[in-house]
């Protein structure tokens, strides 16, 4: 009876919905405080709680207006060198950044456009970061794919 029930379930669980959640976060903020909490926190803790409910859950985010600042390898060679509450907090956000790529999975798209608007040097980008024609396209690409829309940005 007990070898039916398991055979049961095992076949429940392999035919069962697609137990899949993706989201791609539409990031447009300046704050330190925002990005922490939808970005840093927030994909974190979702992770979880959709992996507590045997559910895969991928993450995109979409880089752009206000938010290149966080994605910068080097701030003195930027315009945000000025920003004192980021150069306070750059190189530990710059290790968490990397290890949501890293441990999390998540996958970053930067605007073409707006890295030539704020002058920023490609090769000062976050290597895991991609850089892709303009955000629009990534944003139209990723929903094709599935992925929920959530915007992050300054209210």
């Amino acid at each position: 009876m007990k070898a039916l029930l398991v055979l049961f379930a095992l076949i429940s669980f392999l035919f069962g919905d697609d137990e899949s959640a993706k989201v791609v976060f539409d990031l447009t903020t300046a704050k330190v405080e925002t990005f922490e909490k939808h970005i840093l926190k927030g994909v974190a803790v979702n992770k979880a709680n959709f992996e507590s409910q045997f559910k895969d859950f991928e993450v995109a985010v979409v880089i752009h207006g206000g938010s290149y600042r966080f994605f910068v390898n080097d701030l003195q060679s930027t315009k945000y060198k000025d920003d004192t509450e980021l150069v306070k907090v750059h190189s530990e956000l710059k290790k968490r950044i990397a290890s949501m790529a890293d441990t999390y999975g998540v996958k970053f798209y930067m605007c073409g456009v707006g890295v030539k608007k704020h002058k920023l040097d490609p090769k000062n980008i976050m290597s895991f970061v991609k850089i892709v024609p303009n955000s629009t396209m990534a944003l139209i690409e990723r929903q094709n794919e599935g992925f929920a829309y959530l915007p992050v940005r300054d209210y």
